[in-house]
């Protein structure tokens, strides 16, 4: 009999981290609630990481459900497609908050009321039948990306290069944010659906093993995936219970746990054989290849003591904000501040017309006394707590001088690409400074004074190459001078 060659679970533990209140919404008898589609659609043009997409519509377009409406130029990058059908009834820059893209460029669509899908793409009818690059395919033309809040287009991750190896693929489930329930939400009411996501992700990848990662405290999601595991048979796929640590659910963090592989600093997951995917991507891949959608719709948590019905709810994506909260019961009496994921990395939203877009995980509405002001922050007394939580093993405080003093060669010296801005070393700072937000803003100099650089090399080559032609042209004009006067000569 062939031996069980799979690397032996060894639970490990990463560095710092913290515990804290979840204040997660409890699953709902009734299951997900599906919001209505709104009056009008705002959707931007770019929801990943990437290269951005360009529209292949136009203003009148009468469009479909899942019709693709944008198209992208290169492999990292992914189309995005109507929501609902109507009329396209403008193209334009919209606030699209924590999206990365070039521009705001949103597509605004008029829903038609009839919700008539567009049949470009079908499922198949056994992902085992169909070659692994076909599915792939179908993920890209589907525009799944990260639905964890990353974003990064799911058909690069699924595309291992014949250079690395992968034997497992992780299914983050630690959904270790407070605030945050999208996940359980959809485990506890679209379970049988994840796994076969899962399985279509393994087969795609090649591998016989997938870690399913749950905190041990959400035991609906645990219990309804314990049981379609159960009625599945499938031993490739082990259901894992670890602790509510904050932040388990990053990449590096949760391998770590999993199976103790240390990703190096600067380093991707597949340098240590894994490759990590969320379970709500599962679920859009799932719908992709079998029922052949696109994703035009997601699970969002509508949460917070600002908001009176906390709810998780299907939303179309472009939907905004305000729909949501209506379906919610409205704001509370007191709403310092709207968010876009959780309550540690959340992003700050200037209005609730913004529309829900691929990375919106959690809409959060907070209290104005749960807020910090400028006014709190006092100097650094080198407590050193920030460094004792940090799960990336930084030294935040160094980082925190350096940033200051804009010694950006320094701050690369100390890793500062390896910090996932995940703010425990906010949350412990006895001084309220803006750690995270610091680090945030460093990195983003950096890649400023990079992209200057490049700016400055181009355009150093390009002078250079006119001046080689330049050159030559004074070259070639002086060579056929000498032979003009060469013929002048002889025929005297």
């Amino acid at each position: 009999m062939e031996t069980d060659r799979r690397t032996p679970l060894r639970p490990g533990r990463f560095h710092g981290g913290l515990v804290l209140d979840g204040h997660k919404i409890a699953p709902h008898p009734d299951g997900l609630l599906v919001a209505p589609i709104p009056d009008q659609l705002v959707i931007p043009v770019t929801q990943h990481l990437g290269e951005a997409a360009s529209p292949c519509v136009s203003v009148g377009d009468q469009v479909k459900r899942g019709q693709p409406i944008t198209q992208g130029g290169s492999l990292v990058s992914a189309p995005v497609h109507a929501s609902t059908s109507g009329e396209v009834v403008a193209i334009e820059d919209r606030p699209v908050p924590g999206v990365p893209t070039v521009s705001p460029l949103s597509i605004v669509i008029e829903p038609d009321g009839r919700d008539e899908p567009f049949p470009g793409m079908e499922g198949v009818a056994d992902y085992r039948e169909e070659p692994p690059h076909d599915l792939l395919d179908r993920v890209r033309r589907a525009g799944i990306v990260g639905l964890g809040g990353a974003a990064f287009p799911s058909h690069v991750k699924l595309n291992v290069p014949p250079s690395f190896s992968c034997d497992v693929l992780v299914l983050n489930g630690a959904e270790c944010e407070p605030y945050i329930s999208c996940d359980m939400g959809l485990m506890c009411d679209r379970a049988e659906e994840v796994i076969t996501g899962a399985q279509i992700m393994m087969f795609m990848l090649g591998v016989t093993r997938c870690l399913i990662a749950i905190e041990r405290d959400k035991t609906d999601a645990l219990s309804a995936m314990k049981k379609v595991l159960e009625e599945e048979g499938d031993d490739r796929l082990e259901l894992i219970a670890i602790d509510p640590v904050y932040p388990t659910g990053g990449e590096k963090q949760l391998i770590k746990v999993l199976l103790d592989r240390e990703v190096p600093s600067g380093g991707l997951p597949i340098d240590v054989g894994c490759v990590c995917h969320n379970v709500g991507t599962a679920y859009a891949v799932k719908q992709a290849i079998v029922d052949g959608l696109p994703l035009v719709q997601r699970v969002v948590t509508v949460n917070g003591p600002g908001v009176r019905q906390p709810r998780n709810l299907l939303v179309r994506l472009g939907t905004p904000v305000r729909v949501l909260i209506e379906q919610c019961g409205g704001y509370a009496d007191d709403v310092g501040r709207l968010l876009m994921g959780g309550s540690m990395m959340g992003i700050a939203l200037s209005s609730d017309e913004v529309p829900v877009v691929k990375g919106c995980n959690c809409i959060l509405a907070l209290p104005s006394q749960e807020l910090r002001t400028l006014d709190d922050e006092l100097p650094c007394i080198r407590c050193s707590n920030c460094a004792l939580v940090c799960p990336a093993s930084l030294l935040p405080q160094q980082l925190h001088w350096y940033a200051k003093a804009d010694k950006l060669d320094r701050v690369q010296d100390y890793s500062i690409f390896d910090c996932i801005e995940c703010g425990c070393c906010d949350l412990v700072c006895p001084s309220h400074i803006p750690l995270a937000q610091t680090f945030r803003d460093a990195k983003a100099d950096i890649w400023r004074r990079e992209w200057e650089r490049q700016k400055s090399e181009r355009a150093r080559e390009r002078f250079e190459q006119r001046e080689r032609r330049l050159a030559q042209e004074r070259e070639e004009l002086a060579a056929r001078h000498r032979r003009r006067e060469e013929r002048r000569k002889r025929r005297k």
